[in-house]
Formats: structure tokens, sequence, C-alpha cells
């Protein structure tokens, strides 16, 4: 059978010392495999056109192409940007709107280097058959080529779907034998699609369920199957949140009074000067919420728009902010910066509470451009960046725009005296930031400036005599700016790709950034930043749809808070006795793996959007948490997990969790060979996607548990699937 090259996979692998490679992969190569129909006609797994030798692409010059199918084509090429060739697919159906970033073409060499071609152009050439114009130079790697090394493999991947792998010659050609990356067909078990008569998509189903929630679960699964995922989608967005009360934490004095400091009355500090409370409503929230969607958003923009418990050492004020990201999750993004603006907790964070006219703060106004809005560089609409006339990436800002939107961000602060929340002694951190007129500058600033520019400048204020006026000219002021910020042509791209990285996968097609871009900038209502339209639209698109993705670079690592739900979602969670929910305090336990929640080591995240895996143009954010190190701690936290529980701590009364495998004991006891159960899990886990070969090692494992030990059987087939590369990319 062909197997497809898994390459987060291969990078986890990679990361990993000898031993823990032994232990995490020796399964099985672990590759996806169609397991069923797709549920949509048009995303079937393009056909890469071979020549006259079956094994080697059909490629021409593009220059001396002048349209249709050719009988036969050119056998080698020379890389470089200047060699533009076309090659041709088929058994496939574009949207209008689908244009040549829609394809992404690859070489891999015999180095083991894989580049990604430029795309150029794209003609219709015949029914569902269609010319890439490409160049063989690579797109991520700013002027980057493969070398002329003779025979390399060329191959196509459209909405997550890979094309058969073919040899094309560079530089010159040979015999030398290469892998076979064209991804199979079929599963080779004996699985038919008869099996899934009632089930049709379910694969589908739960990956949706993997993108929208913190993990599936088979009320969910049985939710969506009567009433389809745009229903579910819409009833999502709709549905009361929280479940699990938020916490009523009261706001303290900064520094712990003496009936609660660490040494006198360690459980009040703990509840007041850190982020454990907020952590376990958190994690039950996850675990046990009915408002899925809204919750899974609001983490993704939490990782967006950073505050953190480093800086921000009360749990109450921590909470504060993220009510405000889950109360926009699906609001309007401009509110959304407003909002978020004038939050105390970002306040403090980012120093905009002492930023005066006299002594104006860059944090906030550098990190709402670089981070939380347009970034470093300008974008095209579908993300990619635009270059000067040499080839360079164009900058959005200045650092004299920088120090003109700190003025305007200046005179914020704290609301301790006249708000609702306002306590004698206690900094206020509920209540939105007002203004102190004193300190607000009010000279002229100049903003961004772009075509069509919103506020591109603020008038210095001639009448700001009275601190009404003041007030009033710096409130116009921070609107003014705001809208400049929010109508700049990068938003959509910018964010429209974060989201897509958190929610489906890290290294999204420029087709599918430009159509959620385009949703962003009108949700078919002229209403521009519907975060309500945005996430249906990551959700629902084509790229994101679909019972299984072949393309080696489509999915994303589960990060470690995501790993953990996900299996406390599967296998519903309880206390480590099994007697009551969990109090979800997992955090301690998730940390280690390199992500503590509310405690982002820097604004910039636990990882950065785009991090590349080293010696590789793969954009992995997730990746940067992955070491040899982090590797083995996931091993381990899962087989305590899995097989024994979390124990509860003595120390602070938190109840430690445990999962429950009933669900599955009944396929453990019915036979004896193990075969129900492995098929079970890999339903359950996998989206039924297991090869032959990695089933056969778990089915080998299982089997070598006693029948008599249902629970233990169904232990070791859970704790194999979990720890493998296939499992922990979700794709």
């Amino acid at each position: 059978m062909s197997r497809l090259p898994h390459e987060f996979g291969e990078i986890m692998k990679r990361q990993l010392s000898k031993a823990a490679f032994l232990l995490l992969f020796a399964l099985a190569a672990c590759f996806p495999v169609i397991a069923q129909d797709d549920p949509d006609p048009n995303s079937a797994a393009p056909l890469l056109a071979s020549g006259p030798d079956a094994g080697r692409v059909l490629a021409v010059n593009t220059r001396g192409w002048w349209g249709g199918l050719p009988s036969r084509g050119s056998t080698i090429f020379t890389p470089s940007s200047r060699t533009a060739i076309t090659i041709f697919v088929s058994g496939i159906a574009t949207l209008d709107s689908e244009g040549p970033n829609a394809f992404r073409v690859y070489i891999r060499q015999q180095s083991g280097k894989t580049f990604e071609m430029q795309t150029d152009n794209l003609t219709e050439t015949g029914k569902r058959t269609y010319a890439i114009g490409l160049r063989l130079y690579d797109a991520q790697g700013f002027r980057g080529q493969p070398v002329a090394d003779g025979d390399s493999l060329i191959y196509v991947t459209w909405r997550g779907q890979m094309s058969n792998a073919l040899k094309i010659g560079l530089g010159s050609m040979g015999k030398t034998k290469l892998p076979d990356l064209s991804p199979a067909a079929a599963k080779s078990n004996n699985t038919s699609v008869s099996d899934y008569v009632g089930y049709r998509y379910s694969g589908d189903r739960k990956r949706l369920m993997e993108q929208a929630t913190f993990g599936p679960t088979t009320n969910v699964d049985f939710r969506i199957r009567r009433i389809g995922l745009r229903n579910w989608v819409n009833e999502q967005i709709d549905a009361p949140y929280p479940t699990i009360p938020y916490p009523s934490i009261p706001q303290m004095s900064t520094i712990p009074p003496l009936v609660c400091q660490l040494t006198t009355n360690p459980t009040c500090y703990r509840e007041r000067y850190t982020m454990t409370p907020v952590q376990k409503w958190f994690f039950q929230e996850a675990m046990y919420g009915d408002a899925q969607l809204r919750h899974r958003t609001a983490w993704a923009l939490s990782q967006i728009l950073v505050t953190s418990g480093n800086t921000i050492t009360q749990s109450s004020h921590e909470l504060a902010f993220f009510k405000i990201l889950s109360q926009n999750a699906f609001g309007n993004y401009r509110t959304l910066l407003s909002d978020a603006t004038l939050s105390p907790t970002m306040g403090q964070y980012l120093d905009m509470v002492r930023s005066t006219k006299d002594n104006p703060n860059e944090n906030y106004p550098r990190e709402i451009l670089q981070l939380f809005s347009i970034g470093l560089y300008m974008l095209n609409q579908d993300g990619t960046p635009k270059l000067d006339s040499h080839g360079d990436a164009i900058p959005t800002y200045s650092q004299e725009t920088i120090n003109n939107f700190s003025k305007v961000f200046t005179g914020w602060t704290f609301c301790n005296q006249t708000c609702a929340n306002s306590q004698p002694g206690i900094i206020n951190y509920k209540d939105p930031m007002i203004l102190v007129p004193a300190n607000h500058d009010t000279t002229s600033k100049t903003l961004l400036n772009y075509p069509n520019a919103v506020g591109a400048s603020i008038p210095a204020c001639a009448g700001c005599t009275t601190p009404a006026a003041t007030a009033n000219y710096a409130q116009t002021s921070l609107n003014a700016a705001l809208d400049n910020i929010f109508n700049h042509p990068n938003l959509g791209p910018y964010i429209g790709r974060l989201m897509i990285q958190h929610l489906v996968t890290s290294d999204p097609s420029p087709a599918y950034v430009a159509r959620v871009a385009g949703v962003f900038d009108n949700n078919g209502s002229n209403v521009r930043g519907d975060m309500r339209a945005v996430v249906k639209a990551i959700l629902l698109d084509p790229e994101a749809r679909g019972d299984v993705k072949t393309a080696p670079r489509y999915g994303k690592l589960r990060e470690p808070v995501q790993l953990i739900t996900n299996l406390a979602r599967l296998f519903p969670a309880r206390d480590f006795n099994g007697e009551n929910p969990s109090d979800g305090a997992l955090a301690p336990h998730v940390a280690p793996l390199g992500q503590n929640p509310f405690y982002s080591p820097t604004v910039f995240n636990y990882f950065t959007p785009d991090y590349d895996v080293p010696q590789t143009t793969l954009n992995a954010p997730e990746f940067q948490l992955l070491n040899s190190g982090t590797a083995v701690k996931r091993t381990n936290l899962l087989s305590i997990l899995v097989f024994e529980g979390i124990t509860p701590n003595a120390t602070d009364s938190l109840r430690g969790i445990s999962l429950d495998y009933s669900e599955l004991i009944p396929a453990a006891e019915a036979d004896a060979s193990g075969g129900q159960l492995v098929d079970a899990l890999d339903a359950k886990m996998m989206h039924s996607t297991l090869t032959p070969a990695h089933r056969s090692a778990i089915l080998s494992a299982v089997q070598a548990v006693p029948s008599s030990n249902p629970a233990l059987r169904v232990k070791t087939g859970v704790y194999l699937i979990a720890v493998s590369s296939q499992y922990q990319v979700q794709r």
C-alpha cells in the first residue's frame, strides 16, 4: 500500500529522543487513509496528470503552451524563479472564486527537503480539468528554490486533499528510486462503506467537533447527525454561556493582607492571588459546558489578545478580561478592540494605565497593531505578503506611527472611585478604564495611511480648555484611532488566518484565508468584522470539511490544553473516585507541557503564529511547544491519565480526575479477539483512519491483555492511540 508522508508526524519524531521515539511511534507509520466517501463531491483529491511515462508528471514550459491538454511535455526543467511551467490536474470542480492560490504545489527532493512552488495562474482546460501555472522556486522561502539534483517528486494539494505524486526532472533525470508519496485510496482491513450505514460522514462530524469544541462526545455527535452541521453551528453560537457559572472572586488589595498570605492562609492566597479558580472553571466549562463553540472561540481569542497571570496576579482580574473575550466572541471585532483597549487588565498588562502626555508608553500601541489587528507587514487578501519592487515585504507602520498612537492612548487609568465595582483601597479591574483629562495628549496625530484610509489623522484640540472638552476630544480620538485600525485592509486576512490556525489547520491555503477574509470584510449584509459570520465561514469552508484530509501539511498539533480536554470529553471525565464531575484542577498537569492556562509567558502567546519548524518552510505554531522534553512529558501524562487517573491533592483538597470507559467495555467484552474494541476506538478517536499497520500493532497489544480484563484492554487501546503522532496531530 502506498503511504502518505505525515509531515507533522515526521517533525514530532525528530523532536523526540531515541527512547521516546520508540515508545511513541513503534506502533506503525501512522499514515491516514480514506475511510468513507467525502460528504462534498467537489472535494475529491486532485489527480495529477502524467505523460507517456505513467510515473512522470505531464508538464510543459508555459511560454510555449497554447492551451488544452498536451499529449506529451518536457521532462527536464531548471529550478529558477524565471522558470514557468504548467501542470495539469483533473477530477475536481472549483468554486467560481477559486484561483491559483487554492492549489499548493510541492516538490520533494532526494535530500528529503520539501519546497512549495509559487502558483501563478489557473486555467480550466476541460470538464473538471485544470492547468496550473507555476514557477520553480519556493513561494514560502522568499526567492529560495529547489536544487537541480535530478528526479524529484511533485504533488498538488487542494482543500486539504493530496494528489498522486509523480517524478519531475530538475536539471537532469535518472533512475533513482524515490519513495511513493501518494495517499492510499481506501482502507484494506475488512471495513466497507456499508459498515457505516447510519453513520455517513461520521468522520466529518468528529472533525468538526475537534475544531469547534474541546473534544467530541457521543451526545454532540448525535445532535449534529440530527440537525446537520450548519444548524448545529448556529445553535452553538446562540447557546447560553457559561454552563458552569463563573467563579465569584472578590477583588483584593494589591499586597495580600496577612489573612491571605501564602504562609498564613495558602487556600485564600491560591484562590485570590493565583489563576487557580479561573483555571478550574475554564477546564470544567471545557469538559462539561454546552456552549462549546463560544468557549473554544474565546480561548482562541485569548491567545491573540493576550494578557497573563504572570503580571495580572489576581484571578478576578484575569477572569474579567476573559469575560470580555467570551462576550465578544460572536460580536463585532471593532467592539472587541474597544473593550480590550479600555480593559483595566489589558491596561495593566501593557502599561496603558500609566501612559500620560508627559510620559507616553509604547507597549499597548505597538501590540494592538502588531499582534491584535494588522501585523508587521502589508498583506494581500489571501494573507500572503505584499512585496515591493525589490521583492521585500512592506511594513505596515513605522516607529513614528507608534509614537502617534501612543499619544492617542494617554490619560486612561483605573476607575477606583466612581464606578460600580470601585472599593476603597482596592484597584478596580472590573469596570472599563476612565480618562484623567489632564493626562491626555491634545496635539495632532498621524495614524495609519492606506487606500481610502479612515481617520488617518487627528487634528490638535484647539478648544480643550476644560476637562469636559478634553475628555470629549480624547474619546473622539480613541474612536478615530480604533476605526483607523479596524478599517485597515490587513485586518481581515490577519485575524482570519489566526482564527483558522487556532481552530482548524496551522498552514491554511491562501484561498481559504481569502474566503474568510472576504467574510470579515462583508458578512453579506455590508457589515465588517462580524465574528459570528467569520467563525461560521472558518468551520464550514470546504477546506475545513470532509471525512478525511490527506495533505501532508494539513492539520495542527493538539495544544496541551486541547490534548487533555479531548480525552476528557471522549471518555467523560469524573473525579478520581469516579463519583462526581472533576473540579477542573488540571492546569498543574498541563503546565509542564508548555501551556499553563492564563499564564502566557509573553504577549506573543505560548507560541507565535508565524513559527516555522526549523529547517523547513512548515508553518506550525503549536510545534514551538514540542521538544524532546515536552514530548516525553506528554507521554507520561497520558499514561497517568489513561491508566490510573490523576490523584487528589491532599494539601488543597483538589479532587483529581479519572476517565470513564464504560461506553467501550461492551465492545471489549463481546469479542475476545479485540477486533471490535480496536474498531470502536478507531471510529471514536481516529475518524476511522487507522492504517492496517497501526491497527495491527494496537490489536496485538490489546490481545496481550487477558480478555478477562476488558477495562485494561480498553485503556491499553486508548493509550496507544493517544500517544501516537497520528492522534496528537488534529487533522
